[in-house]
């Protein structure tokens, strides 16, 4: 199981500076870390109440960075850790770019590059791009669809409800064959379950998902994926670390001790705040490191 770290979002601090973002990458690189999450969005708009899990912790004006753009900058000062989006909203990038810019970066990083992908929570996020909010589930799946043969044909020819393209060429394709890993978000839907099984290489639980959630939905994608005729036990899946506490402060020794039932569950890649291994920006190479030797001896 790997151990990922989730950059700073909106208001944390180094949020909205792109150097502030590249550096937190890597000091997680140098202390050994398995891999840093950048979250999305591109734009906000002013009904944050329609967050479906609680108060949305943001502000509408906090900044956020372009995911993509800051996993761009932090591959080249990287060596081997794992750049991944929680989440990617897919439909947000037109099909044919979205493939030449992830086939890109993954040729930066040296096949380092991971997705997690999925469609959001905001209707304005959509509809200030002409998009139709309601088609947002269509255009996602017709979008991975849409990249995996662009990451794999050359010529290329696909054709949806949402994409269509015939007798193009996309080159140079991904550094990993057939493109990088892409972990589908939300809950198991009969859809999302299709997605994750005909195009993606994993999942990602909603936000609230609960122990005993995650290990009935990884049996359940287990036996979808042996149904197709794919390896079960290729499966990924990230969830979040629960934060154990000692009083008001984080115990980062027992926060560490739980990985375990996610690992027994099925969970591959863990995730955690930087914000769980220091105070502030400064004292976070002291904090990953602490936090990478308490990972390798658990």
């Amino acid at each position: 199981m790997k151990l990922f770290v989730s950059l700073p979002a909106g208001t944390r601090e180094g949020a909205g500076d792109p150097r502030a973002l590249v550096e937190i990458g890597r000091q997680a690189d140098e202390a050994g870390i398995d891999g840093v999450i950048i979250a999305e969005h591109v734009v906000m708009g002013n009904h944050t109440d329609r967050y479906q899990w609680g108060e949305f912790p943001f502000p509408p004006e906090a900044p956020w960075l372009e995911p993509l753009t800051v996993l761009t900058a932090m591959a080249a000062v990287t060596e081997r850790i794992v750049l991944t989006t929680g989440i990617l909203i897919v439909p947000l990038r037109p099909a044919a770019l979205l493939a030449k810019i992830v086939a890109t970066i993954d040729h930066l990083s040296g096949g380092r590059l991971e997705l997690g992908v999925g469609t959001g929570w905001q209707p304005e996020e959509f509809t200030a791009q002409g998009l139709d909010p309601e088609q947002r589930g269509q255009l996602l799946t017709d979008h991975i669809a849409a990249c995996r043969v662009l990451w794999r044909d050359s010529p290329a020819s696909f054709e949806s409800a949402t994409v269509s393209f015939d007798g193009i060429w996309c080159e140079p394709r991904p550094a990993t064959p057939g493109g990088p890993p892409v972990l589908f978000s939300g809950t198991l839907t009969p859809r999302n379950v299709r997605r994750i099984v005909e195009l993606g290489d994993g999942w990602i639980p909603i936000m609230g998902a609960t122990l005993d959630d995650i290990t009935s939905g990884v049996q359940q994608l287990r036996a979808a994926l042996s149904a197709a005729g794919r390896d079960p036990e290729s499966l990924q899946v990230r969830a979040p670390l629960p934060i154990e506490r000692d009083g008001k402060r984080p115990d980062l020794a027992a926060t560490v001790a739980g990985a375990g039932a996610l690992e027994q569950a099925g969970v591959t890649e863990v995730s955690l705040p930087t914000a769980i291994a220091a105070k502030d920006l400064d004292g976070l190479p002291a904090g990953f490191a602490e936090l990478a030797d308490r990972w390798a001896t658990r």
